[in-house]
């Protein structure tokens, strides 16, 4: 095994690093870069679902001149979810080893990169966690923060979950074990889709570790969470409790 933090595995274990974007032509610009400096042995997938506002094209320029960015362009807004999925399907299909999934507008910041991809030591899974010692979160309200933390019990008490942090994106995940996951089984294609990822990883046995960061609200652009969003969320989590109490025990991975 490689002493080398980013180097979770072999030198020769593809990584790519997934984006999904609406609408985040300057944000994604900024980001390709620091991710690419950041991770240089990886590849860069962005995820967009059409965005009128041409991020499409900055990908498509910044690929042109780095054979390490790639486009996967969607033809519908379907969800967040959707999207992120959509991803994982393109690096199994692509033969990687590691997918990395993180936000478009800043909130993940790249320099907390090399140490959620270098956590793969020793998981299948490892999470950016706010919740966690060392972990932080920027330029949010009081009523974001009860918001966060409520679904996050939620959640744990629902699905049976340990991590202190079930709803944020910023993930590693082991190719192997996605493998084991049937897609089409997801219920939730928005804002409960980080959780569902979670409690489907734990029921192929996937062992979890979270990593601090700081979390920083975005700065340019407009968050796509509204109050819509947040209710269905809690009904598409409950929904799957209701799965899980059907079903047999999960395995919750550490």
């Amino acid at each position: 095994m490689s002493s080398d933090p980013s180097q979770p595995e072999s030198p020769s274990s593809r990584l790519v690093v997934t984006v999904c974007t609406y609408n985040e032509r300057e944000n994604i610009a900024r980001l390709i870069p620091l991710i690419l400096e950041a991770l240089p042995q990886a590849d860069v997938l962005v995820v967009d679902d059409s965005s009128p506002d041409g991020t499409a094209d900055v990908v498509r320029t910044l690929g042109r001149d780095d054979s390490r960015v790639k486009l996967l362009l969607r033809t519908q807004k379907a969800g967040l979810g959707a999207a992120t999925l959509a991803g994982f399907q393109w690096a199994i299909d692509h033969g990687y080893d590691f997918v990395l999934n993180m936000d478009a507008d800043f909130s993940h910041h790249p320099r907390h990169l090399s140490a959620v991809f270098g956590a793969m030591r020793s998981a299948d899974v490892a999470i950016g966690s706010r919740y966690v010692p060392g972990g932080e979160i920027l330029g949010w309200s009081l009523k974001r923060h009860v918001m966060s933390q409520g679904i996050n019990v939620y959640s744990r008490v629902l699905l049976g979950l340990r991590a202190r942090d079930c709803s944020g994106a910023f993930r590693c995940y082991r190719i192997a074990k996605l493998r084991e996951i049937d897609f089409a089984r997801f219920r939730s294609r928005g804002y409960a889709f980080q959780e569902e990822m979670l409690y489907r990883c734990a029921r192929v046995g996937c062992r979890m570790v979270e990593t601090p960061i700081t979390f920083e609200d975005r700065i340019v652009g407009q968050s796509k969470i509204n109050l819509r969003e947040m209710l269905r969320a809690v009904r598409d989590l409950f929904l799957l409790g209701l799965d899980r109490l059907r079903d047999a025990p999960v395995r919750v991975g550490d």
